[in-house]
């Protein structure tokens, strides 16, 4: 039987059904936000924040990620240098961000190091942040100065044990991968050797070439060119397994060390609770142009090799490796204030 309402019934269930068919058009709606968000992203200009200065491993991984994901997605992808505090500076205004894609973290692995080196930290590491993908990895090297009378490991532990507290390490800053390397060579090795913190690579390659400091990790994306042109000597990798890049150079632990091996890596942050949609693109966009064979070969040049995991398994990935990275830092009494 049809139903029939009294016009006092009707006046009352009407406002009812068209606030629930208004409720229900903006539900539908909704759910299709995140899809239509993505696909026009980004629609307005993308800022890519760096911590550290021009010219170091971080940024070269950071610049040709921006130019890699302006080159898929047609959008504008705008690299900003913020160093400071090991990093942290830059990292605390991503974490600070609204989180609507328009602020993006490029940073090594000390970025889940700081907990571990640092007493005062502004922010959560793994909850402040919406991790998006490891994008490289790539092993440190032991660089000299060629001035300095060693041509391997052995020499270099000998030489620092003659001259106790006269020679120095240098580092792009405290608290990373680089930082911890030396620590854990110092640590390891039985050494009297100072740190010397450094707003990024770049400023430490260059005092390093000068001979302002003796000795220092880098990764190999920024020294390549100085061992090339016999500017640094390079002694060692870090890393298990020697580089294809420089197969001839022992590691750490072929070099005398038995045990010491450590790999550094570069990822992609957003801030906590960018949508899922927007970081699904990325990672898309970057797994179209980070994986071909250019990119691929221009990336092994320079000693790195690419990654590009889903966002689910680099979380894991930073979950594990913040873990890791902290029992380094204990056994290696890097501390920090």
């Amino acid at each position: 039987m049809p139903i029939s309402l009294s016009n006092t019934r009707a006046q009352a269930v009407w406002p009812a059904l068209r606030a629930a068919a208004a409720l229900g058009a903006v539900f539908l709606i909704s759910m299709g936000a995140p899809a239509a968000q993505a696909e026009n992203y980004p629609d307005k200009p993308v800022r890519v924040v760096i911590p550290y200065p021009p010219g170091g491993p971080t940024d070269i991984a950071g610049r040709l990620a921006a130019s890699q994901l302006a080159k898929t997605s047609g959008g504008s992808f705008v690299v900003e240098n913020k160093p400071g505090a090991g990093g942290m500076v830059g990292a605390a205004t991503v974490a600070h961000a609204k989180p609507d894609g328009a602020t993006l973290l490029v940073n090594a692995s000390a970025h889940v190091i700081y907990p571990a080196i640092f007493k005062d930290v502004s922010f959560d590491v793994i909850e402040d942040f919406t991790p998006v993908t490891q994008l490289v990895s790539v092993p440190l090297v032991l660089l000299v100065n060629p001035a300095l009378p060693v041509k391997n490991v052995q020499e270099l532990i000998a030489y620092i044990k003659a001259n106790p507290g006269k020679v120095s390490f240098a580092s792009a800053g405290n608290g990373g991968a680089p930082h911890l390397a030396g620590e854990l060579f110092k640590q390891m090795a039985h050494l009297d050797i100072l740190h010397v913190p450094y707003k990024g690579s770049a400023p430490a390659l260059t005092d390093l070439v000068g001979g302002q400091v003796q000795i220092m990790f880098d990764s190999m994306t920024s020294s390549m060119a100085f061992v090339k042109a016999g500017k640094l000597r390079a002694l060692a990798v870090t890393t298990p397994q020697r580089s294809s890049i420089l197969p001839e150079l022992p590691t750490m632990a072929e070099a005398g060390v038995p045990g010491y091996q450590l790999t550094n890596w570069y990822g992609l942050w957003a801030p906590k609770g960018t949508p899922s949609a927007i970081v699904d693109k990325l990672v898309q966009d970057l797994n179209v142009s980070f994986k071909t064979a250019e990119i691929t070969k221009q990336l092994q040049d320079i000693g790195a090799e690419p990654v590009i995991s889903s966002p689910e398994a680099f979380a894991e990935f930073c979950v594990a490796e913040k873990k890791k990275w902290g029992a380094i830092a204990a056994e290696s009494g890097a501390q920090l204030n």
